[in-house]
């Protein structure tokens, strides 16, 4: 049954000190009304498990767990537990054959496939687009575009409230991505129309370089960051719930349910990956042979391709039922474990750990979550008192599986949080490793690659891990960890993070030998020159290191959110490893601009470490910073993952209970 062993005691403990003739009958009366009463002395009485003794005030805070039916439901009591999926309109399918599997999975993949193309699409090309056609400074570019995209994921909370309280996972999809289209399309009308654009004449390379090109107006920067933020906005609502609509297409009660999920995330991510390869190549293609509007352009033709071919798979899906503002529940469990601090947990008032019986939960589209004994205060808000009376209110009293809820959002937060610095280094290196490229030789035989595309050997290198991942990453893996999926999520998000460390390391080296070859070249002012002798490939080490690093890290977190996220807060979950991303892009900007203003002194005339002109700044200062934090990070991640307890899946009902009481041993 996967029993809690908090719940084993309480039922081996209550039935036994009930043996006598009165206390059956009054066990039998109670059980009537659905209802489990501890009764009176029960913190005196010891209690034996597996024939060992022990101390009733030394045992869990399980042993007072009970289960009630007298109260009415806030939630949706009746409906189906969290595992059970149902069709579009909420009804149980009653063949899950025909629906599911990865064939609804693939449409989801184009989805995520064309999301992805127009993130890294924008995020590569707007920096230099706003620097060559807004004529804005570079590093205020760079700046804006990292606030975009930290913007787009940060919002990805939003996203995923909508869809675990209101609209599902498939309507919160749907309507952000028309979102994100009508973004898009208002994007390629600024890259379209000259209205929109300050004067192109007479502005070549050298009036760029010393900013006497005619700036941007204030009203054509404010609509081309009102659509760059909505087509933010719209990612906002796909990025949280296309990974976990994804994984509930299958069966969490079939036999390869574990191997289909780890695969899932694998092909998932795989999927974002070549969305990023060809917003690298092809957009990038495009911009140079057509121009600015027809590469924006063909980022909204692929989301509304995507689109479509998302509302085509509909038949297939299967959907988990929505179980009410998350944010709501967790307000209650707060507000009724203030209410009750005072309370103790062995007081004369005390009636028990309130749940409602059987294997249902109180949580529409959630099943039930075993108690633990973490965070202890907020346990006070289950804690049914004789004062609480028949049907108390939900913001005084609440079930434990709603405490549990709020518990694991709570044990969830540092892991995604110790992904942030990874995120801050993917955020640098869309544009400082770009700056690098441009005085780099970015030639590949007769080929000559544009310095927007070099972001596409990231891509390339996880392209290719993932494709070797089963064939050669898990059985080498497996022989050192002995797992049988190679490493565990943690382990993985671990292997990520010290990659991570290993490409800003390799940054900095690089860094520092390119910067002095460019100075003793006679090349330091002239930092938009390419360097014909010192290939842009040497860039290709920390670009595999880090693709390395993001294949490990993210797959693992995803997969690690979403198995262990409440049943009906599975798109929070997925949303907290976007909040990571975002927070990430927001950490990047604000550390840029500490380093300007700590490094650089313009009354003096000293250049910051992330100067314009690469060549008279410090880069590889800024990289070491990178390692001293990556590493710090590291060690903080190693401490929270070591203290990590995996959530084991389980359910329960009064009818185990009961049935356990068959199997206990009474005392006399």
């Amino acid at each position: 049954m996967g029993l809690h062993r908090g719940t084993i005691e309480v039922a081996c403990e209550t039935f036994t000190h009930l043996s006598s003739g009165t206390a059956a009958r009054e066990l039998a009366r109670d059980m009537g009304s659905g209802e489990i009463k501890s009764p009176e002395g029960l913190p005196e009485t010891p209690a034996t498990y597996d024939g060992v003794s022990n101390p009733i005030h030394s045992k869990k805070l399980g042993i007072y767990f009970l289960e009630s039916d007298n109260r009415r439901m806030a939630f949706g009591r009746g409906y189906t537990g969290g595992t059970t999926p149902v069709d579009i309109h909420g009804k149980p399918i009653p063949d899950l054959s025909k629906t599911g599997g990865w064939i609804a999975a693939l449409f989801i993949f184009g989805n995520e496939m064309a999301e992805r193309m127009a993130y890294f699409g924008l995020s590569v090309n707007m920096v230099a687009f706003m620097f060559y056609i807004m004529h804005r400074p570079f590093t205020s570019s760079s700046n804006a575009v990292n606030n975009f995209l930290g913007i787009s994921q940060v919002s990805s909370v939003l996203g995923g409230f909508l869809a675990d309280a209101y609209l599902g996972r498939y309507w919160t999809i749907a309507i952000f991505t028309t979102i994100y289209l009508a973004g898009l399309t208002g994007i390629t009308l600024c890259a379209t129309m000259n209205i929109f654009m300050p004067d192109q004449g007479q502005c070549d390379q050298l009036s760029l370089l010393l900013g006497n090109c005619e700036p941007a107006k204030s009203w054509q920067m404010l609509y081309l960051n009102t659509v760059l933020y909505v087509t933010g906005f719209g990612a906002a609502g796909i990025r949280p719930c296309v990974s976990s609509f994804g994984a509930d297409q299958f069966d969490e009660r079939g036999e390869n349910y574990k191997s289909h999920l780890d695969r899932f995330f694998n092909f998932f991510y795989l999927s974002v990956t070549i969305g990023a390869i060809v917003a690298f190549t092809l957009v990038v293609y495009i911009q140079m042979k057509h121009g600015w509007g027809s590469a924006f352009g063909s980022l909204a033709i692929a989301m509304g391709m995507s689109n479509m071919l998302f509302f085509i798979g509909t038949p297939l899906y299967r959907h988990r039922l929505p179980g009410g503002s998350p944010l709501t529940r967790v307000a209650q469990v707060l507000v009724a474990a203030f209410q009750k601090r005072k309370a103790s947990f062995s007081s004369s008032e005390l009636i028990g750990l309130y749940e409602v019986p059987g294997k249902r939960s109180a949580i529409k589209g959630s099943g039930k979550i075993a108690h633990t004994d973490d965070f202890r205060c907020l346990d006070k808000a289950a804690l049914q008192l004789k004062e609480d009376g028949v049907d108390p209110s939900p913001w005084r009293l609440c079930t434990v599986t709603q405490v549990e809820e709020v518990k694991i959002l709570i044990k969830l937060v540092p892991i995604p949080a110790c992904t942030i610095m990874l995120n801050l280094i993917l955020t640098e290196y869309l544009t400082l490793s770009v700056q690098q490229a441009y005085t780099l030789n970015t030639h590949l035989g007769h080929l000559k690659l544009p310095v927007t595309s070099m972001p596409v050997f990231p891509c390339l290198s996880i392209f290719l891990i993932l494709s070797l991942y089963y064939s050669v990453f898990v059985p080498i893996f497996r022989r050192i960890t002995g797992h049988p999926r190679g490493a565990s999520q943690l382990q993985r998000v671990g292997i990520g993070l010290a990659f991570s460390i290993l490409s800003v390391a390799w940054a900095a080296i690089f860094e520092r030998y390119r910067r002095k070859y460019a100075i003793e070249h006679g090349y330091e002012f002239s930092f938009l020159t390419p360097m014909p002798n010192l290939s842009a490939y040497w860039l290709l080490i920390q670009y595999c290191l880090i693709g390395i690093a993001e294949v490990f890290c993210i797959v693992g977190l995803l997969e690690f959110l979403y198995e262990e996220a409440p049943d009906a807060m599975k798109s929070i979950g997925s949303a907290y490893a976007a909040l990571a991303g975002g927070i990430g892009c927001f950490a990047a900007s604000i550390l840029n601009s500490i380093v300007k203003s700590v490094t650089g002194n313009p009354d003096k005339r000293q250049q910051s470490w992330l100067s314009q002109n690469i060549n008279t700044g410090r880069f590889e200062y800024f990289y070491w910073l990178l390692t001293v934090l990556s590493a710090i990070n590291f060690c903080a991640f190693l401490y929270s993952a070591r203290r990590y307890k995996y959530r084991a899946e389980q359910k329960f009902g009064i009818q185990e209970v009961v049935t356990n009481k068959q199997n206990t041993p009474a005392r006399g």
